[in-house]
């Protein structure tokens, strides 16, 4: 009788841990299929998915005011690591008078840049979500800002990518291009997102009397 006991007092217990359990996971499921289709309308889903689904575990995500803030959170950090690096390289560079010091620097002023959009976008879009419910010209004046900010970042970090062509390309160059090139492909991503989320406040905006 003893056992059976203690094996009916397990059987309750893993029940109860189960019963946490499975909402959580099913939170986790649910946030993931919600990134995977958003992803689909951005120019790299992939790049996209890898990303922002380590972050699945945010039951709440699934709007996409949250998922077009939370893809702005990912470019400025990534963003931020890149300037780091290319700090460090121009600094490096500058010491020993190296020729590529300068499309460093240019480059490195860029994303800082870009740094700063994205920051003023991440701002903007709160502004907006805390007031979503209240539509007037300030709400189209946050979503025309965002937009050009981060088209601005865009812009901004595919113009260094630019600098730095294939042919006769170094270690070094090669090394900036990949780490500048992500910043470009997340944040054309957030934009991507953004755009959508700004398409269904719009069309939300213009049903309501």
């Amino acid at each position: 009788m003893a056992q059976l006991g203690v094996f009916l007092l397990v059987i309750l217990s893993i029940s109860g841990i189960m019963r946490t359990v499975e909402p959580s996971f099913a939170g986790r499921s649910q946030a993931k299929a919600y990134i995977e289709e958003s992803c689909r309308s951005t120019r790299y889903p992939a790049l996209c998915v890898h990303c922002l689904s380590r972050f699945a575990k945010k039951t709440s995500l699934k709007s996409p005011q949250e998922l077009a803030q939370l893809a702005l959170s990912v470019s400025l950090y990534r963003a931020r690591i890149t300037k780091a690096y290319l700090v460090k390289v121009a600094t490096e560079l500058k010491a020993v008078n190296s020729t590529e010091y300068q499309s460093v620097e240019d480059c490195k002023q860029q994303i800082n840049n870009g740094i700063e959009q994205l920051g003023q976008s991440i701002k903007e879009l709160r502004s907006l979500g805390k007031s979503q419910n209240t539509v007037n010209d300030d709400s189209f004046m946050h979503i025309d800002n965002v937009e050009t900010w981060v088209s601005a970042a865009l812009t901004d970090a595919s113009s260094c990518v630019d600098q730095f062509p294939v042919r006769n390309m170094s270690k070094l160059k090669a090394t900036i291009k990949g780490k500048v090139l992500n910043v470009a492909q997340v944040t054309s991503n957030a934009l991507a997102l953004f755009h959508r989320y700004a398409a269904r406040y719009r069309a939300g905006a213009a049903k309501k009397p």
